[in-house]
C-alpha cells in the first residue's frame, strides 16, 4: 500500500533548499522534485534553511515523513549542509556533487563511504546539478541528529553499515511491506512466470537477499516477497512450481522453523526462543544454551557461540536450515496436496551464504536441477 515518500526523497528536499539558500534565493516551505526517469514532480515541505559562516555556507532541515507508523526513519531530522568548491581541474558532471556521510549517516565498516543507493544518487544529481554555478562543486554533507542512535535499533552492524543510517530507498513512494498489495504484487509476478512454464523460483525478503540472489546466477527467476512467505509459498505450490529456494539472512528465516510464516517483526519475533527449542533439540551443552538465552540478538548468539565451539555453530545452524525446510512444507500441505521442494540458504552479516538445507544442498550441488 503506497504511503508517504522514501528517505531520499527528504534528503534531496533538504539538499536542494540550502543550495537555494546559498544561491539568495528566497525561502519557501516546500520543494519541488524531480524524478529520475519520470515527467511529473512530488511536492515536499521543508522546515527551515539559513546561512553559515558568513554566507559561504548553508543548512537546510526536513523532517522525513514516510507515513508508516512502523519505520523508524519516521520524522526523522535531516540537516544539510552545503558549500560550494571553486573547481581546479575540469570535471564531468557527474562529479562535480561531493556528498559527505554527516554525524548519524550509515557508512561502509570496509570502505568508510557513505551507505546510499543508486536511486538517492541519481535524486540528487536530477535536482541539484543544475543549480551549481558553472566553473564550481558542490559539497553536500548530510547529517542525521539521531542517526546513530537510530542505527542500534536496525540490523545494520549485521551488514557492515556503521556510524548511523542508510540512505537506500530505491522508490519515490513508501509501501507497507505487510500490506495485501505487497502480497498480490509478489502474487503476479509468480503467476507471469508460471505462466511461461517455469517451475523453479527463489524467494527473498529484502534488498540484501535479493542483490545476493543476482550475484548467485542461480538461473531461475528472483521474486522478492517481503515478509509474506507462508501464503507466497502456498500460491507458488497452487501456480505449479516445483522448487523453491528460500534465500534470506539467519535473522530472518530462523522465524520460519518456529513456525512464524510472516516475519515482519512487528507481528512475530520469538527468534531467541527459537534458536534455544532448536539448541535442546540439537543437544547442545546447557551452558551454551543458558548463554544463547542471554543473548540480545540472534547475531550476538552466533558469535559467542562461534567462539566457544564452531562444530556446535555448524550442527545446529544445519538443524535450523533442515527445519526451515521441514516446516515449510508441512505449511504448504495444509493448504494444497500440491508437491513442492523448499530448500533453505541462510547468508550471515556479510551476505555469504553459510548454512544451507539438505534441499537446498541439492539445489546448489546441482544446477541442472534448478
Amino acid at each position: 500500500m503506497k504511503k508517504g515518500f522514501s528517505l531520499p526523497l527528504w534528503v534531496a528536499a533538504s539538499a536542494q533548499a540550502a543550495v537555494k539558500k546559498l544561491l539568495m534565493l528566497p525561502f519557501e516551505d516546500y520543494e519541488l522534485l524531480k524524478l529520475p526517469g519520470a515527467k511529473a514532480s512530488e511536492k515536499l515541505k521543508v522546515h527551515s534553511s539559513a546561512f553559515l559562516k558568513d554566507k559561504d555556507h548553508a543548512l537546510a532541515i526536513t523532517f522525513a515523513n514516510s507515513e508508516l507508523s512502523l519505520d523508524i526513519t519516521q520524522n526523522l531530522e535531516i540537516w544539510t549542509l552545503v558549500s560550494f568548491q571553486k573547481l581546479i581541474n575540469d570535471k564531468t558532471s557527474k562529479g562535480l556533487i561531493n556528498i559527505i556521510p554527516g554525524y548519524g549517516v550509515g557508512v561502509n565498516s570496509k570502505t568508510s563511504e557513505i551507505c546510499i543507493s543508486r536511486f538517492a544518487l541519481e535524486l540528487l544529481e536530477e535536482n541539484l546539478l543544475e543549480l551549481i554555478p558553472t566553473g564550481y562543486q558542490l559539497n553536500l554533507e548530510i547529517i542525521f541528529p539521531r542517526g546513530k542512535f537510530l542505527a542500534e535499533r536496525t540490523s545494520n552492524k549485521s551488514f557492515g553499515i556503521v556510524e548511523g543510517l542508510s540512505i537506500i530507498g530505491t522508490t519515490a513512494e513508501t509501501y507497507m511491506s505487510a500490506s495485501p498489495e505487497q502480497i498480490n504484487d509478489a502474487k503476479l509476478e509468480l503467476e507471469q512466470f508460471t505462466s511461461k512454464g517455469i517451475e523453479k523460483i527463489v524467494f527473498v525478503i529484502g534488498e540484501n537477499g535479493l542483490d545476493l540472489a543476482k550475484n548467485m546466477k542461480l538461473n531461475c527467476p528472483v521474486i522478492k516477497v517481503g515478509n509474506w512467505i507462508g501464503p507466497l509459498l502456498v500460491h507458488a505450490a497452487l501456480n505449479n512450481v516445483k522448487k523453491i529456494l528460500l534465500l534470506g539472512y539467519h535473522g530472518k528465516l530462523i522465524k520460519l522453523a518456529g513456525g512464524i510464516f510472516h516475519t515482519h517483526h512487528h507481528l512475530a519475533d520469538a527468534r531467541i526462543e527459537i534458536l534455544v527449542f532448536l539448541a535442546l533439540q540439537a543437544n547442545i551443552p546447557i551452558e551454551l544454551i543458558h548463554q544463547i538465552s542471554k543473548s540480545n540478538t540472534i547475531e550476538d548468539a552466533l558469535i559467542n557461540l562461534e567462539k566457544e565451539n564452531i562444530e556446535i555453530v555448524k550442527k545446529l545452524w544445519l538443524l535450523i536450515a533442515n527445519t526451515i525446510e521441514f516446516r515449510s512444507l508441512e505449511y504448504i500441505k495444509r493448504y494444497t496436496l500440491n508437491e513442492l521442494e523448499v530448500g533453505a540458504a541462510l547468508f550471515d552479516r556479510k551476505r555469504s551464504v553459510r548454512w544451507i538445507g539438505i534441499n537446498a544442498e541439492a539445489m546448489f550441488l546441482k544446477p541442472d536441477n534448478f
